[in-house]
């Protein structure tokens, strides 16, 4: 399905072509995926926000093809030149070294076996990681040093990997969290053009539930007027295919977040797209685009209540336990050693 290059402007660029401007009379070309390799400095982010539920994070790819219009890590695109709206979707950067990377910060004596997250940014199992092999190449390290790692995706592909899953799952603490907040395929694509269908995450959740692997779903994000009443059928869809956890998230649209997503919104939604907005912006203290990280998970007023009510009374009707984000907290997970190195023969 081909688009159009389309950005908001970049707060770092002094110049830009905006191809809807009345003075231009040229069509914009056509968003063709470009792929960057680099060899990065370093592999391991750091968080030190309360509102997150993990240290550590590990992200091997800049950018997503899945392209969900309301994505927050699409503003951290600009950061590199690009824009956060068709670039970050088609112009994804690859960290080569990534592995070899995570194999160093586990050799040091500093490293103490907290939790890693895979992916704090964008989705560690996008399309380019069946030909690139990073995420898997981590997880691998992961398994050899016996660190526990929590993944949320929203992608199949994690299905290749069900047999390191298995083993790490046997050696660390694992976790897999399949991100699903639509009740059908037709409105996740319109979202979520490039991510798997939303029946294939329940399908891919079974399969790794199967293979005994802790599995939860993630309602991220709740969008008032467009999926907060399907949130029952979603528990209870995650729920038969295994879940053991759940957790929500309220949209959040800061930065350049915001005119990407109103655009994809007016296309996918006309009819509805204002009622939609004025239903965030009750829950968001009368704002779109909100900039406290600290509201990033809960909302304000009565809507938001009822969002918050329907939500627990359904976890606890089905039996599924509470989760604030990504992580358990790192006390609950096995504290890791070095890998055993083999003696040496002689």
């Amino acid at each position: 399905m081909p688009h159009a290059v389309l950005n908001p402007p970049n707060p770092f660029d002094r110049t830009r072509i905006d191809f809807r401007d009345d003075h231009i009379d040229v069509e914009p070309p056509l968003a063709k995926l470009e792929v960057f390799e680099e060899e990065a400095r370093s592999i391991l982010s750091e968080n030190q926000s309360p509102d997150v539920g993990f240290r550590f994070s590990a992200n091997p790819y800049r950018g997503c093809f899945h392209g969900c219009a309301y994505c927050y890590a699409r503003s951290s695109h600009q950061y590199l030149g690009f824009g956060a709206g068709t670039d970050f979707e088609r112009k994804i950067v690859v960290k080569t070294n990534a592995v070899g990377l995570l194999r160093e910060q586990f050799e040091k004596k500093s490293w103490a076996g907290d939790v890693i997250a895979l992916s704090g940014n964008t989705d560690c199992y996008q399309p380019l990681e069946a030909s690139y092999r990073l995420t898997r190449g981590l997880l691998e390290v992961c398994a050899e040093y016996r660190n526990p790692v929590g993944i949320i995706t929203k992608s199949s592909i994690i299905r290749r990997d069900v047999d390191l899953l298995a083993k790490l799952d046997e050696v660390a603490q694992l976790r897999v969290t399949i991100s699903a907040a639509f009740a059908d395929d037709e409105t996740g694509r319109a979202l979520e053009p490039w991510a798997s269908p939303i029946s294939r995450r329940f399908e891919t959740m079974k399969l790794l539930s199967d293979a005994g692997i802790t599995v939860g779903l993630s309602l991220a994000p709740i969008i008032p007027g467009i999926n907060d009443s399907s949130i029952p059928e979603l528990l209870e869809r995650g729920r038969a295919a295994g879940a053991s956890y759940a957790f929500l998230v309220l949209l959040r649209l800061s930065g350049e977040v915001l005119p990407v997503f109103e655009e994809r919104l007016d296309r996918a939604f006309p009819l509805r797209a204002e009622k939609v907005r004025n239903a965030i912006r009750d829950m968001r203290d009368g704002a779109m685009n909100v900039t406290a990280f600290g509201k990033r998970m809960h909302g304000t007023g009565a809507r938001w209540e009822t969002i918050d009510q329907l939500f627990r009374l359904h976890v606890r009707k089905l039996g599924l336990n509470l989760s604030e984000g990504l992580e358990h907290q790192p006390t609950t997970f096995f504290r890791p050693g070095k890998a055993k190195k083999q003696l040496a023969l002689f």
